[in-house]
């Protein structure tokens, strides 16, 4: 590490379902350090598959809070072994899996405050060894810490949810019903309740465990959580991650008094004063100063989602798209003036808090086109190339629906085609069924977009990643839909590169700041596609009627609506 000594910079941290990563970023912004904590491999004794305990109920999923504190702890010791330059970190952010939420317990605080240099955090932050144990597989509620246990254990539950948990549908019902239903909910807080959504996880700890909860001092985020270990003292939740509770008011960014109330007691001063995302809410606590050497100015910027954090990392600007074309394929989106739906996600925009983001899920995903290709293209993606490139643009007006499992966005499953006279049709052409395959799934995210106030301006730009965006002609139909180019970047860590930027741009004042200006020297995308002249008259049509076939399918599949 000797040639990386005296390079000031920036550290950026996720603490993902799997694993704990961190990387360091100079001030050219290149990525000069990274490393992580594999959480089954490299910590075997909290006995975690893919990173959570799955409940015997099947729906319960949690993850223990100690093992992400071990992850830090070996990641720090192993930096510190490689003689990284602890001294030169101006400033570090991080990102957290979205929905976790951790509770702290009453005297944690102190704790926190007065960490010895001579420990690692794990070993001060928890209960005796003995108490440390993988719940058995019959327990179907939260690891509750032993009443009693006076040692220095710090959380209330010692199992927290995160956000593969879907067991409060109960909750979700009731935080709907308390502010005028499901619709209400997303304008007031970006999205209809979801049981992942950390409101329904608390309002179901308050039920089932009211002591546990009377004895939590703050109630983090993951995000806030790690960002709480770097400072050594609470730290406040950031808007966008807040965002992702339905407890937040978007418009406002305040608290929802309705939402908290639906929820639990007292819930404000556990959760403290959101704040925005790029402020810095300290500096680096005395612990790391002394154990690893960080100047005691290394600045901690707030901490935020994994999602919000990526599309710091894939510096999106105003009006342009994010596509992940992965298993399932993402769209996140930058929005001026969104429109909540009982679809998809509005969240604070991480690095402008005047804007906001917005997140779009699709199942069928890479799953579906990989069944495509295999059924007709002899496995071979050369030959699921041939197709696209063979049949024309709008492919004669057939239109095509793909949901081998049951879609988010619309909820549909089955597959359904379509010809030029809206005939519903019971089998394509091989080559036709594939392009219907790849312009459907695009139409589909471009009405579902608009749907949710996006509107494609003249500088928007898509930026593709996944495993998808390596096929240059699915991604000539993309920037063909879209009437937009698509472009494609290197974001195997961006959740975590993003975070380091975070931290640059909260150096750099934040909000007085543009973050494009903050992030000017960070590698260019690549053009991958332009759209086809002339593309987007054919889609303007096309569009319309896919929508309507959509509602049509809908309402077959749902009955009429009441």
């Amino acid at each position: 590490m000797a040639e990386h000594a005296g390079r000031r910079c920036c550290l950026g941290w996720d603490f993902s379902t799997q694993q704990v990563k961190v990387v360091a970023v100079d001030a050219e912004l290149n990525v000069f350090y990274e490393d992580s904590v594999h959480f089954d491999r490299d910590l075997q004794e909290f006995g975690t598959q893919g990173g959570v305990h799955v409940h015997e109920d099947g729906l319960t999923v949690t993850s223990p809070v100690l093992m992400w504190v071990q992850a830090l702890d070996i990641i720090l010791e192993k930096m510190k072994a490689s003689g990284f330059d602890f001294s030169q970190v101006l400033a570090l952010s991080g990102a957290g899996q979205q929905h976790g939420s951790v509770y702290w317990k009453a005297g944690a605080s102190q704790v926190l405050a007065s960490l010895s240099p001579d420990l690692l955090l794990h070993e001060q932050l928890q209960p005796s060894r003995t108490l440390l144990r993988v719940p058995p597989s019959g327990i179907s509620s939260w690891d509750v810490m032993p009443p009693g246990d006076a040692g220095k254990a710090c959380f209330s539950i010692s199992d927290c949810p995160v956000w593969m948990d879907s067991s409060t549908t109960a909750q979700c019902h009731q935080l709907e019903a308390t502010v005028g239903g499901a619709q209400a909910l997303s304008c007031l807080t970006g999205s209809r309740a979801y049981e992942r959504f950390t409101g329904n996880q608390i309002a179901k700890l308050y039920q089932q465990n009211p002591e546990a909860y009377s004895h939590t001092e703050r109630i983090s985020l993951v995000s806030s959580f790690a960002a709480s270990l770097f400072l050594g003292s609470h730290s406040p939740i950031d808007y966008s991650d807040g965002s992702g509770m339905n407890l937040l008011r978007i418009q406002d960014k305040v608290w929802s008094q309705a939402c908290l109330g639906a929820c639990a007691p007292h819930l404000e001063e556990k959760l403290g004063l959101p704040v925005p995302s790029c402020s810095v809410v300290g500096a680096i606590s005395s612990y790391f100063v002394q154990r690893y050497g960080f100047p005691p100015g290394c600045k901690v910027v707030a901490f935020t989602g994994d999602n919000p954090a990526s599309l710091a990392g894939m510096r999106l600007e105003e009006g342009d798209i994010a596509v992940s074309l992965g298993t399932s394929d993402t769209l996140f989106l930058w929005l001026q003036e969104p429109t909540p739906t009982l679809e998809g996600h509005i969240f604070c925009n991480p690095v402008d808090p005047q804007h906001y983001m917005a997140l779009l899920c699709f199942k069928n995903g890479s799953l579906m086109r990989e069944k495509i290709r295999d059924e007709l293209a002899s496995s071979s993606w050369s030959e699921f190339s041939k197709a696209l490139q063979s049949t024309e643009i709008g492919n004669c007006g057939n239109l095509g629906f793909y949901f081998d499992v049951m879609e988010i966005t619309p909820e549909i499953i089955g597959r359904h085609r379509f010809s030029a006279e809206n005939h519903e049709v019971s089998a394509f052409p091989w080559d036709v069924e594939i392009r219907a395959l790849i312009e459907g799934q695009f139409m589909a995210k471009k009405i579902h977009a608009e749907g949710l106030g996006y509107r494609v301006m003249p500088k928007t730009k898509i930026l593709a990643t996944g495993g998808a965006s390596h096929n240059r002609d699915i991604l000539q139909v993309l920037a063909d839909v879209f009437g937009t180019p698509v472009y494609v970047i290197d974001t195997a860590n961006s959740a975590c590169v993003g975070s380091a930027y975070r931290a640059f741009h909260g150096l750099a004042a934040g909000t007085d700041v543009p973050f494009s200006e903050v992030v000017k020297l960070a590698p260019n995308p690549r053009l991958a596609a332009a759209p086809t002249p002339g593309a987007s008259q054919v889609y303007e049509a096309l569009l319309q009627r896919y929508a309507m076939l959509e509602q049509r399918i809908l309402t077959q599949t749902r009955g009429p609506p009441e």
